[in-house]
């Protein structure tokens, strides 16, 4: 397993109210919310970062507002055209 390190400062950390465990959780689930949402990563590959199951993680990006239909202008206008 790869490792990624980010630095930051005390006073973001004391600010954000949260444990040093439980920011890290939360900026996982940020940046993969986003990676996912710019097609980088699909919703299994994203899930299996921030260690969850499929639904829960598209229950989570959802919440964080993120879009979770992936489709290109031609897949969503073929989509709609088909119903």
């Amino acid at each position: 397993m790869a490792a990624l390190s980010i630095d930051i400062p005390d006073s973001v950390l004391v600010g954000s109210g949260q444990s040093v465990a439980d920011f890290e959780k939360e900026a996982k689930l940020l940046l993969v919310t986003k990676l996912y949402e710019m097609g980088r990563l699909s919703s299994g590959k994203a899930a299996e970062a921030c260690g969850l199951g499929r639904a829960e993680f598209l229950f989570a990006a959802g919440r964080l507002g993120a879009s979770l239909i992936q489709l290109d202008r031609d897949e969503l206008r073929d989509e709609l055209n088909a119903g």
